[in-house]
């Protein structure tokens, strides 16, 4: 038992440094276990074929498929309608919006999806995501309104139904939520301004080397220019490729994609507007052109209307203009040495040997876009290229001939599949149906194991590597390799000898010292053991010290069950603290300062306020 508690105290003071990753202190420990003996190779391991473990990676994903798809912008801009840019409102809406969500779904889910959400909201108003995202973590437990909210509050249900007692209903704790979830309101608003205000060296650094895609486009003008022809049913052009349409030569004008669009449903199910498939194909010279093929083009209105004309298309200038999902953009510098300077472009070969496309040549202070298979190439041009993600990306390779500037790949990142928004909503929402009916007999990690890969098959992801990158592992390796810590705590017997302990000197003392002593010993073990693991530790103490001092069991239990979700001095005491500890970029001192002050000052109020709602 003393090596487990000293090992336990080293990895506290660990975390407190912060001179060493999380996930690397908790591997240590969970190593020091095993070479002590405590813990099996089988019991040390458990916690990375946890549900919880496994639930919290499905969660990244699905987090991720919502940031992915644009979901998160359009979400939260609806919902800074209701904030607009103020700190305060925009405070209280997470607070509210996540306690009352809370009360239905688990915690960790709610975390995840509104995360990203959080994240879009506080980038949008200008506040520091510090602010608010360690108030998400906390709001998701405070919001213990239902019987379902917590499994702690089942487990305490459980334990009076066996004693003979008659159980809780579905909304017994609802004014004890609404408490808690009012007292952290009012606890975290001038805590959160305080102690995380400042903000981390890696925000201050805001210069990104290269542009983005909105900048390129409108630098070289493409913005004012572009124009939009739908290939129509009667069109001469259906079964030409690009080349035989010639439209460079013909029309002056440059074409910058094929688009090609069809409804995921049959129009008759009135949903096919909002669920589609987008292609796009960049205008490589065979591409063949198909009835109701969009083609986006660069040049005048007069050069598009006449070729429009002649080709039977039906032209539009309005729209968005170009969208960047499959294919991008990207400048690339040619050095002294290339063997492409003095080269005509046409003649270089881009397209069939890197399947690019040049769209425009930065030469100094002036562009050129007119005439570009004839323009020779010049040291220190700087040329735009377009075409797929991967394509621009392999340019890097040779690096004897040009320099590309900016990362393109991690442009792509950040490009948002928009048109998968609505799909992306319908597997979140199935999720949550999943995971809240008790209809479908499916446990919350299957729910979100469907929802992880359905994100993944449905294409709201560019890859399955981009799934997986949305997964923050530090937290996950944090998180399972803490979990056998409690299986060590209550194989020697030291979580059951502190709650004895101090449960056992305090029994005499009267029913609130009672009260007290279980509430701050639970929230004592929550920060080193699983809210459930402890609620089951404590209930049936709770339970056995109410009928030794023969007054009520319910109080003594709600203050476990209570206490058991209040924990948020620690970062990997639960899985929403961990899930936004890197979004945050929080260190194990920053949930010290906000979240010890808020759990001790939350006991206070219990134990004057569960006794006035449950009387002993």
């Amino acid at each position: 038992m003393n090596f487990t508690l000293i090992v336990l105290a080293v990895t506290a003071l660990l975390f407190a440094f912060n001179k060493v990753r999380s996930d690397i202190v908790a591997l240590c420990a969970l190593i020091a276990l095993l070479l002590g003996g405590i813990l099996s190779p089988a019991e040390a391991l458990t916690g990375f074929s946890n549900s919880v473990v496994i639930m919290m990676a499905g969660l990244f994903i699905v987090s991720g498929g919502i940031v992915q798809t644009g979901l998160a912008k359009m979400v939260s801009a609806r919902l800074m309608k209701l904030a607009g840019t103020s700190e305060l409102r925009l405070f209280l809406l997470v607070m509210l919006v996540t306690g009352f969500t809370g009360a239905f779904i688990s915690n960790t889910g709610v975390v995840a999806l509104m995360l990203p959400i959080v994240v879009s909201m506080a980038n949008t108003a200008g506040v520091s995501p510090r602010r608010l995202l360690m108030p998400l973590a906390f709001a998701s437990a405070l919001g213990i309104m239902t019987l379902i909210s917590t499994p702690p509050n089942l487990v305490i249900d459980e334990t009076l139904r066996e004693a003979g007692f008659e159980g809780l209903s579905f909304f017994s704790f609802l004014p004890v939520g609404l408490i808690c979830l009012a007292v952290g309101i009012v606890v975290l608003l001038p805590l959160s301004k305080w102690l995380l205000n400042e903000k981390h060296p890696e925000e201050k650094e805001t210069r990104r080397k290269g542009k983005s895609l909105g900048q390129l486009v409108r630098e070289y003008g493409f913005a004012e220019s572009v124009s939009r022809a739908v290939v129509g049913k009667a069109s001469p052009v259906i079964g030409q490729t690009i080349a035989e349409l010639n439209i460079r030569q013909r029309y002056g004008l440059t074409v910058l994609e094929v688009r090609r669009e069809k409804n995921r449903f049959p129009p008759f199910v009135g949903v096919g507007d909002k669920f589609r498939d987008i292609s796009q194909t960049v205008a490589m010279p065979d591409v063949r052109l198909q009835e109701g093929d969009i083609i986006y083009l660069s040049g005048t209105e007069d050069q598009a209307a006449r070729f429009a004309k002649e080709g039977g298309l039906t032209l539009s200038f309005e729209g968005k203009g170009l969208d960047f999902y499959n294919i991008g953009m990207a400048e690339i510098v040619l050095l002294r040495q290339s063997k492409f300077v003095g080269v005509k472009l046409s003649e270089a070969g881009f397209r069939s040997k890197y399947s690019i496309n040049v769209l425009g040549v930065r030469r100094g202070g002036s562009y050129l876009l007119e005439n570009l298979p004839e323009v020779k190439m010049q040291s220190g041009d700087v040329l735009l290229v377009q075409g797929t993600w991967n394509n621009i990306g392999r340019l890097s390779n040779d690096e004897e001939h040009w320099v590309v500037l900016g990362q393109p790949l991690e442009e792509a990142a950040r490009v948002t599949f928009d048109y998968k928004a609505p799909l992306a909503a319908l597997i979140m929402i199935a999720m949550i149906c999943m995971m809240v009916s008790d209809f479908i007999p499916v446990a919350p990690v299957t729910a979100v194991l469907i929802a992880a890969v359905s994100m993944i098959l449905s294409g709201c992801f560019r890859s399955v590597e981009a799934a997986y990158k949305t997964i923050n592992w530090e937290t996950i390796i944090l998180i399972a390799a803490m979990l056998p810590m409690s299986v060590a705590l209550e194989k020697t017997g030291a979580s059951d000898y502190v709650a004895q302990a101090l449960v056992g000197s305090l029994g005499s003392m009267g029913p609130f010292a009672l009260l007290a002593g279980l509430y701050f010993t639970t929230s004592l073990l929550t920060m080193f053991i699983s809210n459930t693991a402890t609620a089951v530790l404590m209930a049936p103490i709770a339970l056995a010290s109410a009928q030794s001092a023969g007054i009520s069991p319910v109080p003594l239990l709600f203050a476990v069950a209570v206490s058991a979700s209040m924990c948020f001095a620690s970062p990997f005491s639960t899985p929403p603290n961990a899930l936004v500890m890197k979004a945050g970029r929080y260190t194990f001192m920053d949930f010290i300062k906000v979240g010890l002050p808020l759990q001790i000052f939350m006991g206070i109020v219990m134990i004057i306020v569960l006794p006035l709602l449950f009387p002993f």
